[in-house]
């Protein structure tokens, strides 16, 4: 299973919020380069880039930051918030991202985002399917999180799996930054019903012990970010995670 820091950037800086909400955003470091750097230098490979200014604004914005990360980094990223045209996607690219997400442009706009698996082949783009959990599972949420769509968590997936897409990143908003543990239970669902994903865990990872669970539970990737940032799970730990596998 890949072990995939997170950074999400708003005004250049690396924050973090709590459950997608922006007054609750707290500044980690004001040089994201520098956490990138600390990534690398612990044997990490992965990294997950989030524009949340660019979620907002409904368009790229922290393209810079990603450039520089890519330069001064040899970290594979995956990079996502505010991708919405065929402009943004060859920027983010252009910048050095080896995957993009899309998540509202995967709702909002299905035509486009199935334009960009045909362009640039499945390998290259992540479906994001963030969701509010309810008792079918969960709805997928758009938009940066501010609203929730009709679309049932399983059958989106689903859908989108028959049009080509192999890689998902899965977050549970409820758990997003909560430190309280991801939703281990949703995770089985997806992969008991979805043969042959790659499935991201996103969301709640509090505590080292969840890593492995998650591979167990045969998730592909895990996403962590506040509890990297918090010291709940020490980067020699992760270390040692990649290095026993």
């Amino acid at each position: 299973m890949r072990i995939i820091p997170a950074i999400d950037i708003i005004d250049g800086k690396c924050v973090r919020l709590t459950k997608g909400d922006y007054n609750t955003k707290k500044i980690y470091n004001e040089n994201p380069i520098e956490v990138a750097k600390e990534f690398e230098d612990s044997g990490i490979e992965y990294l997950h880039v989030v524009d949340l200014d660019g979620a907002k604004a409904s368009e790229i914005i922290n393209y810079n930051v990603l450039e520089q990360i890519a330069t001064k980094t040899n970290l594979k990223i995956d990079f996502g918030g505010g991708l919405k045209s065929d402009k943004d996607v060859e920027i983010a690219f252009n910048s050095g991202a080896n995957q993009i997400t899309g998540g509202s442009i995967a709702v909002k706009n299905p035509t486009i985002f199935e334009s960009w698996i045909s362009k640039y082949g499945a390998e290259k783009i992540i479906l994001g399917a963030d969701f509010y959990p309810d008792t079918s599972g969960g709805k997928i949420a758009t938009n940066g999180w501010q609203e929730e769509s009709s679309l049932e968590l399983i059958s989106f997936i689903t859908d989108y799996q028959k049009k080509g897409i192999q890689y998902v990143i899965c977050t549970d908003i409820s758990k997003d930054g909560m430190l309280q543990g991801p939703s281990f239970e949703v995770y089985s669902a997806i992969l008991s019903s979805v043969n042959s994903l790659q499935l991201i865990a996103s969301g709640g990872i509090s505590t080292y012990e969840e890593i492995p669970r998650l591979a167990e539970n045969g998730c592909e990737g895990v996403i962590i970010g506040k509890a990297i940032y918090e010291n709940k799970i020490s980067l020699k730990q992760l270390e040692q995670f990649i290095l026993n596998q």
